[in-house]
């Protein structure tokens, strides 16, 4: 679909604010730590509220704001869809259950902690959310090729991150207003 075709197509809203907040509560029901994949799911090809271009567009917002990238952007699109009481509606439904099910946990995990399954059932689910987190940058890289210097960008964070294990923090810094002022040029230049 051509980006003026797909930007003629009417989005849904959501029905009230029930809606939102279990609709939020399922996205946050679905894993710890690798929601973002199934939140593009739920948000652009099952709900239909955003399409590919308005979540990307989102999530980079979010991941820029302090904060956990989802709860960012279920704070958006809730203020979207419903203005403040939207917003709260979703954060609510981000937040509810897994508060139960972190203080339950963390409740077991002190007796639990030293038994050899626990410990690798853990490492197991680390390598599931690292095959999430590729999966959405591959879901994502069709919407990502406007943006000619996306690879380079994403290579340098690999290698600062990934492979020099130097803060997050630093590279975001570093790499951060170097993309920001380089997509503000293209913008300027036909």
């Amino acid at each position: 679909m051509s980006d003026s075709a797909e930007a003629a197509v009417v989005r849904d809203q959501p029905h009230d604010l029930v809606d939102l907040f279990w609709t939020f509560n399922r996205l946050t029901l679905s894993g710890f730590g690798g929601v973002l994949p199934f939140a593009q799911r739920v948000l652009v090809d099952e709900k239909r509220w955003l399409d590919h271009a308005e979540f990307v567009n989102l999530l980079s917002i979010s991941q820029v704001l302090p904060g956990p990238n989802l709860i960012n952007l279920a704070l958006m699109v809730g203020q979207r869809s419903f203005g403040w009481r939207g917003a709260l509606a979703a954060l609510g439904g981000m937040l509810a259950a897994p508060l139960l099910i972190v203080l339950v946990i963390a409740a077991g995990y002190s007796a639990w902690a030293t038994v050899p399954l626990v410990h690798h059932a853990l490492r197991g689910m680390e390598l599931v959310t690292a095959g999430l987190v590729v999966a959405m940058a591959l879901r994502l890289a069709p919407v990502m090729r406007r943006a000619r210097s996306a690879p380079l960008w994403a290579a340098a964070a690999f290698a600062g991150v990934g492979l020099l294990r130097w803060p997050l923090l630093n590279v975001m810094l570093a790499l951060g207003p170097a993309a920001v002022l380089l997509a503000r040029y293209a913008r300027k230049t036909p």
